[in-house]
């Protein structure tokens, strides 16, 4: 196993160094697995709650358990990776990842397989920093750019591919192999990365760790998930409900404090009055949790209450990421004209129209109640996320510019993260027998939705990049 001893090595690689591709190709991959693991695993819902007993309630726990720890953990495995050296940090996120992997695809039991995707989040959040920081190091000039163009693109085409990726495993050769595919991928990277990928010295100078920030909000959002969970089959005023949402504003107090006492945080307190990061990554939050909540209720919605299979699941989304698409052209096309406040905006409002669809249409066929919201929603998607990326960074350079993508990272995992648990547990708190309510789920979604097209206008400024600009849905 790969140990975390400081690493020390030779000098980055010059300005007029070109470097192998085939260092992008092996990081690439690692991270490929890393978003395909959302997608793919909102397919197989269905038979995992049936494999293992989930109750409706607990079901979004093997989504929540992997992005709370991705997204809570990201700053600091962006922190290790410069304090333990940044190929040290990904090949342990990268075996982690592999051996939780296993773990998930073999757990005899639904709280063996939260545990398991819990731990796969870890691995997650110290791969993705690290592979991002080798691909940011390794690579100068015009190979830069090429390669972080291609970073995103890869990472966007996991949402497509793993709905579909999901639905053939699921169907072809059970649940369990969603999960079990990543061991012989990761297992040929992890070989492979020793060989390919530069160990390029750390920065302990610059890098001080900051483990109770981080432990305390990852205690917080879990904490904040658990009593959401509950609140369908307790009540909202029960004490298994108030008591872990006491807890979480407990824990996230203690981060706001930790935040503002150690010499080395993991957000400083100047990032908060960064407006464009700010606004762009709350929007970013609210935009995320809308779509992985929608996910999560669409694909428990076809199948259980529509009969699809999960490959007929997986084929169902496919007008959705085809209008994401359309819509990150759109993005690319008329941000620089337009800013990104209209794109933000507007594409908040079709979400808002979408779960509106979605709400009056339910319960109804594929083609009439879930079709027409899904390709609305793709849309809106297409314009709000990438345009709000395109905020939050803009003002990201130097040495700050890690720091405003591990932001925009976690919001985007941790909107993930409550979005499926508050949307989820509205839906379970209207349910009879075994059937969700998701008219209701829908109407709260269209209510945040539009909610953010207020914050969209007032908290974000209007970036106009330059023509040609690359954006990505991810």
């Amino acid at each position: 196993m790969t140990s975390l001893a400081p690493e020390i090595t030779a000098a980055e690689p010059q300005a007029d160094e070109r470097q192998p591709w085939s260092i992008l190709a092996l990081l690439v991959v690692a991270q490929f697995m890393v978003i395909l693991d959302i997608t793919i695993v909102n397919v197989a819902l269905p038979s995992i709650g049936s494999g293992l007993d989930f109750s409706p309630a607990d079901l979004q726990w093997v989504v929540t358990a992997y992005v709370i720890c991705s997204g809570g953990l990201v700053l600091l495995g962006g922190r290790a990776a410069d304090f333990f050296g940044r190929r040290r940090v990904f090949l342990t996120g990268l075996l982690l990842f592999v051996l939780a992997s296993a773990g998930s695809g073999l757990a005899p039991s639904s709280g063996a397989l939260v545990a398991a995707r819990a731990l796969q989040g870890c691995g997650a959040a110290m791969m993705t920093p690290a592979a991002l920081s080798i691909i940011s190091a390794t690579y100068t000039g015009a190979q830069r750019t090429t390669a972080l163009s291609i970073w995103g693109a890869i990472a966007s085409g996991g949402i497509a591919a793993g709905v579909v990726l999901g639905g053939i495993l699921t169907t072809w050769l059970g649940w369990r192999s969603v999960f079990l595919v990543n061991v012989p991928v990761g297992a040929v990277a992890f070989l492979l990365a020793p060989r390919l990928v530069p160990a390029l010295p750390a920065d302990r100078a610059r890098a001080g760790l900051d483990p109770f920030g981080a432990i305390s909000l990852v205690g917080g959002l879990a904490a904040l998930v658990y009593g959401l969970s509950g609140a369908a089959e307790h009540g909202w005023g029960s004490s298994r409900t108030l008591t872990p949402l006491v807890v979480a504003g407990a824990l996230l107090a203690v981060f706001a404090l930790v935040e503002r006492s150690v010499s080395e945080p993991l957000v400083p307190p100047a990032t908060w009055r960064q407006r464009p990061l700010i606004g762009g990554s709350a929007v970013i939050l609210g935009a995320t949790g809308i779509l992985a909540g929608t996910f999560f209720l669409v694909s428990v919605y076809l199948q259980d209450q529509l009969g699809f299979s999960a490959l007929g699941t997986g084929l169902a989304f496919l007008p959705f990421v085809l209008a994401t698409g359309v819509g990150v052209h759109g993005t690319s096309h008329f941000v620089s004209h337009a800013g990104s406040r209209p794109l933000m905006a507007g594409g908040m409002a079709l979400s808002a129209l979408a779960a509106g669809l979605l709400a009056l249409a339910a319960p109804g066929s594929y083609p009439a109640a879930v079709l027409p919201g899904l390709i609305v929603l793709g849309l809106g998607m297409g314009l709000a996320i990438p345009a709000s990326s395109i905020t939050a960074l803009s003002e990201a350079e130097g040495d700050g510019a890690g720091l405003s993508s591990g932001v925009l990272s976690t919001g985007h995992e941790v909107g993930a993260a409550l979005g499926t648990a508050i949307l989820s547990a509205i839906a379970a708190s209207g349910a009879s027998g075994s059937a969700w309510s998701f008219s209701g789920a829908f109407a709260a979604a269209a209510v945040i939705s539009a909610l953010l097209v207020l914050a969209a206008l007032t908290l974000a400024p209007s970036v106009r990049p330059a023509p040609g600009t690359v954006v990505n849905v991810h």
